[in-house]
């Protein structure tokens, strides 16, 4: 492949159609969050899948890993695990005499962190610098993680056997949260004949090269987003901390979180510009679990997506004049 900065909007929407052919392939009935997972992948963002065990979620991040050519790997948050398990920790060399670093989990391209919310904040905490500034300090030295890089952490409801709150912080840290969900009866079905001779994630092939899709994330960065654009990104962060059924409204990583799986979104879409439903297709995915309800609103069963489903009803949408550069 010739090697360019970036693809045309189409050639990336091309691209993006064969990723998510080949994850359906094993992934069966869950076409809108494989399409989610590859939106936070193209926006270089983590993901959050909160869902109870055996639904999908290790295969999803398997069959990501084969589409995109990405080195995976998975770690299991029990309360034993260590931070140094996730960030790596040094070892004295008796022969040269001096400290070599041993590469903890983190050290891949896709790191799946299961039961994310069933270890101690220690090691949650280890999380926080890998996956905003992807690299880790360890004795006094940065390591950068192999590009691209992106975690998909899945964690049990709360309420389940040994789980605990994540952090304000941390939740703020992933791009979107997703919600697997059981398959339906016909996808059940089909997940189990699918399984009587042959593991499917042996047919699921590469579709793109690695740096085919460091390409594609630069391609998406550089989507157009007009100023209203980015006052209507605005405006509705700042009514989710108006709003008198929320205590903690959406942080500003949120709204820079918005604004860069818009440009995603568009992409996916075959455009190199945002328009406001770009927006609105993806907004619960990137606000919800940034937002702390009031004890009004848990009394009355609301959940964050209904409140964020009237601001968009209340807030004015811009008009674009074509796409004016």
């Amino acid at each position: 492949m010739e090697q360019t900065s970036v693809f045309t909007a189409k050639h990336a929407a091309a691209c993006a159609q064969d990723v998510l052919k080949e994850v359906q392939r094993v992934v069966v009935g869950k076409d809108l969050i494989i399409l989610k997972v590859l939106l936070a992948v193209l926006a270089r963002g983590h993901v959050l899948l909160e869902d109870m065990p055996g639904v999908g979620k290790t295969t999803l991040a398997l069959a990501f890993s084969k589409a995109l050519d990405l080195d995976y790997h998975r770690i299991q948050f029990t309360p034993d695990v260590m931070p140094s398990d996730v960030t790596g920790f040094s070892v004295y060399q008796r022969e040269t005499g001096e400290m070599e670093f041993k590469q903890g989990a983190a050290f891949c391209n896709l790191l799946l962190a299961d039961e994310i919310n069933r270890t101690s904040p220690k090691s949650q905490s280890a999380l926080l610098q890998v996956m905003e500034e992807s690299a880790v300090t360890v004795d006094g030295k940065t390591y950068p993680m192999p590009m691209p890089f992106c975690v998909l952490a899945t964690q049990n409801p709360t309420g389940s056997v040994g789980t605990q709150m994540l952090p304000e912080s941390q939740l703020d840290r992933f791009m979107l949260r997703l919600h697997m969900g059981y398959p339906d009866l016909d996808s059940e079905v089909q997940i189990m004949s699918s399984r009587s001779s042959v593991n499917p994630l042996d047919e699921v092939h590469q579709a793109i090269t690695r740096d085919e899709l460091l390409i594609m994330q630069e391609t998406a960065a550089q989507v157009y987003v007009d100023e209203a654009i980015y006052h209507y990104i605005a405006e509705l962060a700042a009514a989710t901390r108006k709003h008198e059924l929320v205590r903690l409204g959406v942080s500003p990583r949120g709204s820079l979180a918005l604004c860069a799986v818009s440009r995603a979104v568009a992409l996916i879409r075959g455009r190199d510009y945002v328009v406001p439903d770009d927006i609105s297709v993806i907004i619960r995915e990137t606000f919800a679990h940034r937002m702390l309800l009031s004890n009004r609103a848990r009394a009355e069963n609301i959940e964050a997506e209904d409140i964020i489903g009237e601001i968009l009803s209340s807030v004015r949408v811009p008009e674009l004049q074509g796409k004016e550069r």
